[in-house]
């Protein structure tokens, strides 16, 4: 028994021992622990110490202040406004967003989507369908007039409850806000109306989130915090027209392909006689395709019954016109092809008599002359017009339409006019170049050229310099009576119509073609790559505004500019012309506008394509046929 004491008490002397080890280690394990934590402590704090010496992306992107007002932030330099939706229309249709998401202001749009307890939604609806079943029948034991809004909310909620109970359909509460950034409060104040005007025209009202505009920020910035819970309760089928990612769509059932829309992959499929215009300008830098854009719309455009008109300076739709059977008119000095500026019109049923076909034409006579001798002092232009009624006087030709059958004066009888005329001598001496000098035929000579064609091309390519401008506007005046002779749908194009706007005569006409042409069935395009000379007329811009149908391809770092300040591009409009490839750039259609591929097939692509290696190779491939 001894023993076994002993053995129990150095058993336990033992355990104490350890013990006491034990603890004496805790202790130390714990002061070391402390000081790393410590340690850890001081790594810390000399890490955010350093941070604080260096910039981060927070830094970058914070502003420098924020100011916070009633109705309003001041977000540096940017007025910042928070808005909600609060009540939504019985009905409401997919896409309803769109508007909004096109406008073009800088504006962050937040959703918030809370899905909700099926059973406990079906419990809410079934009590609130036995107080509506109830307040009916309570009225209708009193004898009172049936209650419409009653009828319909219970209506509602016995088909809500059907769908839910089938799965057909779930229940959410959804929270939309907007926050919209101006450069000043007169600018904030009508992007609020706009948004407002817009969503209110579809019976969605909104309101502004003051007092709470600070938490209005929060929450439509990227961090996915609802500060504001402004919620509607909205079953899956409303839910999903609040779809935000939408694109602009330029499809309809009647026009012609002109691309891919870039933004969804879509076809633009397109009618310009469906505008309230049916006019088009292209702007383009060399070798941007504008011409082979142009080509595959006449093209097209023939297929499908419309007549095409171009006036080509280079001979760039020479292989186009002879594909398609057209007339390829060349016009030069050598050229068999005349065109006599004096012809008339000649007045049919289809054209009102009241017109006064001979004044109109003296007036183009006096633009052509204009852009032929330069400038004309006021006494020199008195002169010309009584000289110009005075030639076709000579001839018979008067106001009555019965006499525009009579053989039309030429230049060379003008002249003779003049000559017989005190104070012509200055305009005599330059207009005997055009009738006896070095440009003698191109303007003298009796008119062989017809329209009759459906696809007719004007060559002005072996023209010299000074008269291309002359020879376009010539052409012009002629295609123009021959237009209002006879009404049918056709496509005008003016290839470089930058050298029409040189002259300001030359280009008041094609502002008059702009205006006038919807009247006649025709459509002007015209095409330029020399946008400063084009847009820095005032005519040139008015004809862009009398344009519904633009084509912008990609553009110089020069000329961007001009663009963006014409068509009130948005900065990435403006990134994406500059970096546009060959056949891309933005497609205006009204107030509709995308980016566009333009796309051909390999057939036309033979075509209508312009590139030298192309031709060259197109070319040698026919030869060797």
């Amino acid at each position: 028994m001894a023993k076994e004491i002993k053995k129990e008490k150095k058993s336990l002397g033992s355990s104490i021992e350890n013990y006491k080890n034990w603890k004496a280690d805790f202790k130390n394990r714990k002061k070391e622990l402390a000081i790393q934590q410590q340690q850890r402590k001081r790594e810390l704090e000399a890490t955010r110490i350093f941070e604080e010496g260096v910039s981060s992306v927070k830094d970058l992107i914070s502003p420098s202040a924020v100011q916070i007002e009633f109705n309003h932030l001041k977000l540096g330099n940017k007025f910042v406004r928070t808005m909600f939706v609060f009540t939504y229309p019985r009905f409401i249709y997919a896409n309803w967003l769109s508007p909004i998401i096109n406008l073009d202001y800088t504006m962050d749009i937040s959703m918030f989507i809370y899905p909700i307890d099926t059973r406990t939604i079906m419990e809410n609806l079934r009590k609130k369908v036995g107080q509506m079943e109830s307040s009916m029948v309570m009225s209708q034991e009193k004898g009172q007039v049936r209650d419409i809004k009653l009828e319909t909310a219970l209506e509602d909620a016995e088909e809500m409850r059907d769908k839910l109970s089938k799965g057909i359909e779930k229940f959410f509460q959804f929270a939309l806000y907007f926050t919209i950034y101006a450069d000043s409060l007169e600018e904030l104040e009508i992007m609020t109306k706009s948004i407002e005007t817009t969503l209110g025209g579809k019976l969605i009202y909104t309101k502004q989130a003051n007092l709470q505009m600070e938490q209005g920020l929060n929450s439509t910035l990227p961090q996915a915090t609802d500060q504001l819970m402004v919620t509607r309760n909205m079953d899956t089928s409303s839910l999903s027209t609040t779809f935000p990612f939408t694109s602009m769509e330029l499809t309809q059932n009647n026009g012609i392909f002109y691309g891919i829309n870039l933004h969804n992959n879509g076809l633009v499929i397109f009618d310009r006689f469906s505008l309230e215009n049916a006019n088009s300008v292209v702007f383009a830098t060399a070798g941007a395709g504008k011409s082979f854009a142009v080509k595959i719309e006449a093209l097209r455009s023939l297929m499908l019954g419309t007549d095409i008109i171009i006036i080509d300076p280079e001979n760039e739709y020479e292989r186009l016109c002879e594909a398609v059977g057209g007339s390829y008119l060349r016009l030069s000095l050598k050229s068999k092809y005349r065109i006599n500026p004096f012809d008339l019109p000649q007045v049919t049923d289809k054209i009102e008599e009241e017109q006064d076909v001979l004044r109109s034409n003296i007036i183009m006579l006096s633009g052509l002359i204009k852009v032929m001798l330069g400038s004309l002092s006021p006494q020199e232009e008195s002169i010309l017009d009584r000289a110009l009624v005075e030639v076709y006087a000579l001839k018979d030709i008067t106001q009555d339409p019965k006499t525009h059958k009579n053989p039309p004066p030429l230049m060379e009888d003008l002249e003779a006019v003049l000559e017989n005329m005190k104070g012509a001598e200055s305009i005599v001496a330059r207009l005997s170049k055009f009738t006896k000098g070095t440009f003698a035929g191109l303007f003298n000579e009796p008119t062989n050229v017809n329209l009759e064609n459906r696809f007719m091309v004007f060559s002005l390519r072996d023209l010299e310099d000074q008269l291309r401008p002359i020879a376009m506007y010539m052409v012009m005046g002629f295609i123009w009576n021959n237009i209002k002779n006879n009404r049918k749908k056709r496509l005008l194009i003016i290839d470089e119509a930058w050298l029409l706007m040189q002259h300001e005569d030359s280009a008041k006409f094609v502002y008059s073609l702009a205006k006038r042409g919807r009247k006649y069935y025709l459509g002007l395009t015209t095409i330029s790559q020399d946008v400063e000379d084009f847009l820095g007329s005032q005519y040139g811009k008015a004809v862009v505004t009398n344009s519904a149908m633009q084509i912008l391809l990609k553009q110089s770092p020069a000329s961007v500019d001009l663009i963006v300040h014409t068509f009130k591009l948005t900065q990435g409009e403006r990134d994406f012309l500059l970096k546009a490839n060959v056949g891309e750039g933005i497609f205006f259609a009204g107030q509709n506008h995308v980016a566009i591929r333009i796309y051909a097939s390999f057939q036309e692509e033979q075509l209508i394509t312009t590139n030298p290696a192309e031709v060259a190779r197109i070319e040698q491939e026919q030869e060797e046929y």
